[in-house]
């Protein structure tokens, strides 16, 4: 089974309070770094770095006092000594919750990851406060400068609400045409035939037989040893399959023609060491890992007539020391 695919990609933060309060949080701003500068930024700049924020347009106080050239520091401070200026409306803290997905989604403000105070969020009538808190000689021309970023900001999500609702349903739209594959392959898996440990094949069932070994080859994680009188190209063949890293070694008889199949494998391919069998024995065995399969014939002719594949309760070192 695959794993399940992302349900969709994010265009914006969603942060969620952690109060029983609804918390709707639209990313509407780019995460480039902004720097200290005498140059008040432009109305496209400052409109990139608002946020929406609890269903309102707002800004963080580490961008406003960048753009006022001022320090966070002193922007909070200013704004607490003249607290009663500005009402839960004009100003409020973000929660934990809030600020990690902020980290989380813009790297401008990574450097809150391990703050132990929450950020503030400015919505457009706090900003329109400011000057009147703010002595430097450009607050009154910044704070016009945002204004006018929030008020473009609005006219542009009011004009483009239309395209906006249909992107929003077309995603609604994606998640469950998602779910829906989830659901369907989740069904085909619990549905879809399981390796068995014992497993008998009827005469014929060739393609049956060689794809259940095969299975068995390719979940091996560090070792396959097969015991095998009877050996030829097939086999090495089918151990192709098996994942990287893992070693192989056959168990058989001395054979001229499977010794020079062997050898040009090797050439090619990770090697599959050889071990003469001191006598002929009956049964075959593979090991795979540290799980011992009785096999009913030959690999090379599983399934052209009637045989099983057993898991043995053995270990195969038991198997390995009566050889």
């Amino acid at each position: 089974m695959a794993k399940k695919k992302d349900k969709k990609e994010q265009r914006a933060i969603e942060l969620v309070a952690n109060h029983n309060q609804s918390v709707d949080v639209e990313m509407v701003a780019n995460c480039d770094h902004l720097e200290h500068n005498e140059i008040i930024p432009s109305q496209y700049e400052i409109e990139n770095l608002i946020l929406t924020i609890r269903g309102t347009q707002v800004l963080i106080d580490r961008d406003l006092a960048v753009i006022y050239n001022v320090t966070t520091k002193q922007l909070n401070q200013q704004v607490r000594r003249n607290i009663g200026r500005f009402p839960e409306r004009y100003r409020f803290q973000l929660t934990k919750v809030e600020m990690t997905e902020l980290v989380t989604n813009c790297d401008r403000f990574k450097s809150l990851k391990h703050s132990t105070t929450t950020p503030y969020a400015f919505t457009v009538y706090g900003v329109s406060m400011l000057p009147s808190v703010l002595t430097n000689n450009r607050a009154i021309e910044t704070s016009i400068r945002i204004i006018d970023a929030f008020v473009a900001m609005r006219k542009y999500l009011a004009q483009n609400a239309g395209i906006l609702m249909r992107i929003a349903h077309l995603e609604k739209h994606q998640i469950e045409t998602d779910e829906k594959i989830d659901a369907i392959l989740d069904t085909m898996e619990q549905n879809s035939p399981k390796m068995l440990s014992e497993q008998i094949f009827p005469t014929g069932c060739v393609w049956d037989a060689w794809a259940y070994v095969s299975d068995l080859v390719r979940s091996a994680k560090n070792r396959i040893i097969l015991i095998d009188n009877f050996v030829d190209d097939r086999v090495l063949s089918m151990l192709t399959k098996r994942a990287e890293g893992v070693t192989a070694t056959i168990h058989t008889r001395y054979s001229e023609q499977f010794l020079t199949d062997l050898k040009k494998h090797n050439e090619q391919y990770p090697s599959i060491e050889f071990v003469q069998l001191p006598y002929r024995h009956h049964d075959r065995f593979l090991i795979i890992d540290d799980k011992v399969h009785f096999l009913g014939a030959s690999v090379k002719d599983m399934g052209a007539g009637l045989c099983a594949v057993t898991e043995m309760n053995i270990a195969p070192e038991t198997i390995l020391g009566l050889l």
